[in-house]
């Protein structure tokens, strides 16, 4: 392993790590940018997975030379332009939502919530039906 594998490893890791961390943010455009910088990193891990670099993909059959895999670099390129047409969607549906609301923050869902405190309640109160009077000797509450 040399010194541009190890580099490529530690760029493809931090693309991703940033892209998920911005991903996770309430922010529609930090959304899109963590899209974007997902993008690159898989770009990046699928030309580094393609090997060394500068080799020809086809020889005229007279030399031993090793050959290239062109696959990784059409896979790249396929990729690309589906995180451009992504990119483009996701960008149009932020600025739509920027539009109509005034804000591009990603707002709590409604049942998401409703869920969330029945849960409290449920964690918090006891029982429903028993009280202090009715309560099971020896039993641990």
């Amino acid at each position: 392993m040399n010194t541009v594998d190890v580099t490529m490893a530690v760029v493809v890791g931090a693309l991703f790590a940033a892209g998920f961390y911005l991903m996770l943010q309430r922010s529609l455009m930090r959304i899109v940018l963590g899209f974007v910088l997902l993008g690159h990193g898989t770009n990046l891990l699928l030309l580094t997975a393609g090997g060394t670099p500068g080799r020809p993909p086809l020889v005229d059959g007279k030399s031993d030379a090793r050959i290239a895999d062109p696959l990784p670099q059409a896979m790249a390129l396929t990729a690309i332009v589906i995180t451009f047409g992504l990119t483009a969607f996701l960008a149009a549906l932020a600025y739509r939502s920027w539009r109509l609301s005034g804000h591009d923050e990603v707002h709590d869902d409604v049942e998401d919530r409703r869920i969330g405190t029945v849960r409290e309640r449920t964690e918090t109160d006891p029982a429903p039906g028993r009280d202090e009077d009715n309560a099971v000797p020896g039993e641990d509450r």
